[in-house]
């Protein structure tokens, strides 16, 4: 089982423990885990991210998680994934989980996912207190689901904002202000998904939005 794990932000951070602590007891040492992410952890970070040390996000956590899961294979690629290295990174079988917080990550993802005939793509965002997952699988060349870029998503589809490899590594991003709780919420509804599709194949939903403010959670079905 080849995972990628795209992003090692808010909602990666809170992703990953449980996601290599189930993998590793239901499926065993089988399991290979790659996380991609160009950015660098700072200790300012720490509010919604604990890596530990400063360093590239994704060497960083894979420091980590090889110290507590020494059972599964794990290894860091401190990139950011754009249209053209990720025609490398992702491959057929891949179960893909995209934890980005700019569009045109998720276009440029999503796009190679069609490409492939066997994929399971599982994306994640927030605000501060409300956010959504999509679920894109494809099997067999055919979409069980919806990609992320889909008439309903014209944010993605035609993405305004830039690829953080697009900007270079002098120009600042601004980052949305968001909630360690709804970033445990969005990893969560993720981490549902994957059960969903490793137990059944499928998942009966293509998005899932969720309000914590509310305490509500909403499935919606649109392929």
């Amino acid at each position: 089982m080849n995972v990628k794990v795209i992003g090692i932000g808010g909602i990666g951070c809170q992703l990953l423990p449980t996601l290599c602590r189930y993998l590793l007891f239901e499926y065993g040492s089988g399991v290979t885990i790659t996380l991609i992410d160009g950015d660098t952890y700072e200790l300012r970070n720490e509010a919604r991210q604990s890596l530990g040390s400063s360093g590239n996000k994704a060497e960083t956590a894979t420091t980590r998680l090889i110290e507590n899961f020494p059972g599964l294979m794990i290894h860091a690629q401190g990139v950011y994934i754009d249209r053209e290295n990720c025609y490398g990174v992702l491959q057929e079988r891949d179960i893909v989980f995209l934890c980005v917080d700019n569009h045109s990550s998720r276009h440029d993802v999503s796009a190679r996912c069609e490409e492939l005939q066997d994929v399971v793509l599982i994306s994640g965002g927030n605000e501060f207190t409300d956010g959504n997952i999509q679920v894109f699988i494809r099997k067999d060349g055919e979409s069980l689901t919806l990609p992320l870029s889909n008439k309903f998503h014209p944010e993605i589809e035609n993405p305004s904002d830039k690829n953080p490899a697009e900007l270079g590594c002098d120009v600042a991003v601004a980052s949305t202000p968001q909630l360690l709780i709804t970033n445990n919420a969005i990893a969560t509804l993720m981490l549902n998904a994957l059960y969903s599709v490793l137990t059944t194949g499928k998942t009966g939903y293509d998005e899932v939005y969720v309000d914590v403010s509310v305490n509500r959670a909403r499935p919606v079905t649109r392929s």
